[in-house]
């Protein structure tokens, strides 16, 4: 398995994936926007590739004061071979390489069973309350 940061041609491969394993997202999650939105402000996208298909994928973000980790996906079939693993210990090395001292995540309340993943690479659950508020794009 090869780790490396998103290129350009990896456009629908990542949506694919992203689609397969996070079918339920919301619109505001669209992979095609998100990708677009993320590409202009910095390139924290990695994917992991078996045989140049890709079989898992991490974006990490860094406003200068915390680190966050988005949308950590291993296709199905390659699941519990260490990949997310991988993938997120580089994202947690590319943000640490930016001067990052501490890296956030959310987990959906119907994702609870990865707790205990993130848990084995050192995150512990925080009291804290999450809120969002969406919103629209100006026409």
């Amino acid at each position: 398995m090869k780790l490396r940061a998103y290129q350009n041609d990896d456009w629908q491969a990542l949506i694919d994936l992203w689609q397969r394993v996070f079918p339920d997202d919301p619109p505001h999650n669209d992979p095609s926007q998100v990708i677009s939105a993320k590409r202009a402000v910095d390139d924290l996208i990695f994917v992991a590739l078996e045989e140049d298909s890709i079989v898992g994928a991490v974006m990490a973000g860094y406003d200068g004061h915390r680190g966050w980790l988005y949308a950590v996906a291993v296709d199905h079939p390659h699941r519990r071979h260490g990949i997310a693993r991988r993938l997120v210990a580089h994202a947690l090395d590319a943000l640490r390489q930016l001067g990052c001292i501490k890296v956030n995540l959310q987990i959906r309340s119907d994702n609870a069973q990865v707790v205990a993943f993130y848990e084995s690479l050192g995150f512990c659950v925080e009291d804290r309350i999450s809120m969002g508020l969406h919103l629209h794009r100006s026409a």
